[in-house]
């Protein structure tokens, strides 16, 4: 089956504006410039959908984009300025850490009174509830482990090994019915989503785009290959409690088994992931290059912040009855629209 690349999303603002018809070749002044980039909200609607439109060029690109707009100067140079509007915002929140080992500790520990989206899913969630998630998890979990990769030229010994090894797992061990974005594909079919690769990205917010954004600004740079590491550990660590949360809570809704088996996969996969990651991609990489323990430390607090950024207006909208998308499924978002999402 021949697969397409997504439609460009409608714009949320004048730099997203600029990019879109930059993209498309229509007729435009010219791409935003540096005043416009540092009035933008670093965290909000227009300025994430600008640099998502923009990182997408490095992965799947955009029907009617030529590909050669991957690498134009006019483009790397405006989201080199939202790049760093971003990340300087994110390391005026970041620093809490007096070491390493107290951002490993951080993670490590789950609070007994958890609130975050997997315990509101847990206690409380229904069927529509369950189908936003997915929604909204699916700008990223359908390229699953790719954003990853780009750092894997910038390792060497035991963290470049251990991280294949990981990598290996999420990509399915050679079986592309196995790889966890296929896995997801499967949850959303069993949910009555719709499996295409950027579907729901007119449902995302920036608190979503923020958090994807986020592994292609590290990725994309070897400079920052120390915080993507740390946000990859991140990402390990934290997955298998979640996950297990999410799977009784398909379950106890009665989720087909597809639903069910992604989150499985990450509750044992992670389990075993998150020591090989710490011991052998994190110590590996210190031990080749010890100054990069503080990026190490910023990209896993700044992972942490934009999740509970995410979690916190996710589980906000649902406990007032409201949809946590920017397009409601029943506005065309599912494959029944029809359907209320609540």
């Amino acid at each position: 089956m021949r697969v397409h690349p997504p439609e460009l999303p409608e714009p949320r603002g004048e730099l997203s504006d600029s990019v879109r018809a930059y993209l498309l070749g229509r007729p435009t002044p010219r791409l935003a410039d540096r005043s416009q980039v540092r009035r933008a909200d670093p965290y909000g609607e227009d300025l994430q959908l600008a640099l998502h439109l923009c990182y997408e060029l490095h992965y799947r690109g955009f029907a009617q984009v030529p590909d050669d707009k991957e690498w134009d100067p006019d483009l790397l140079r405006l989201r080199a300025l939202m790049e760093e509007r971003f990340e300087d915002a994110l390391r005026s929140r970041c620093g809490r850490f007096g070491s390493l080992d107290e951002a490993f500790d951080a993670i490590l520990t789950e609070p007994a009174d958890g609130d975050g989206a997997s315990h509101f899913l847990l206690r409380r969630g229904e069927s529509w509830h369950l189908r936003e998630y997915a929604a909204l998890r699916s700008v990223y979990q359908l390229r699953e482990a790719d954003p990853h990769l780009w750092v894997i030229p910038r390792l060497r010994g035991r963290a470049k090994a251990a991280m294949v090894t990981v990598e290996y797992d999420e990509y399915g061990c050679g079986r592309a019915e196995r790889m966890h974005a296929r896995l997801f594909a499967d949850l959303m079919e069993d949910l009555d989503l719709d499996p295409g690769y950027g579907r729901y990205l007119e449902s995302a917010g920036a608190e979503t785009l923020a958090t994807v954004n986020l592994m292609s600004l590290l990725g994309l740079h070897r400079a920052r290959r120390g915080a993507l590491v740390g946000h990859f550990a991140a990402v390990e660590i934290t997955s298998s409690p979640a996950a297990s949360r999410i799977a009784a809570a398909l379950r106890r809704l009665d989720a087909g088994d597809a639903a069910v088996r992604f989150y499985d996969e990450h509750v044992e996969a992670d389990a075993v992931h998150e020591q090989l990651v710490r011991r052998e991609v994190v110590g590996g990489l210190l031990e080749d290059e010890p100054g990069l323990a503080g990026d190490v430390a910023f990209g896993i607090e700044a992972t942490a912040l934009l999740e509970d950024d995410l979690s916190a207006h996710v589980t906000g909208a649902w406990r007032e009855e409201r949809s946590a998308l920017r397009v409601p499924l029943d506005q065309g978002g599912g494959r029944d629209a029809s359907r209320s999402s609540g």
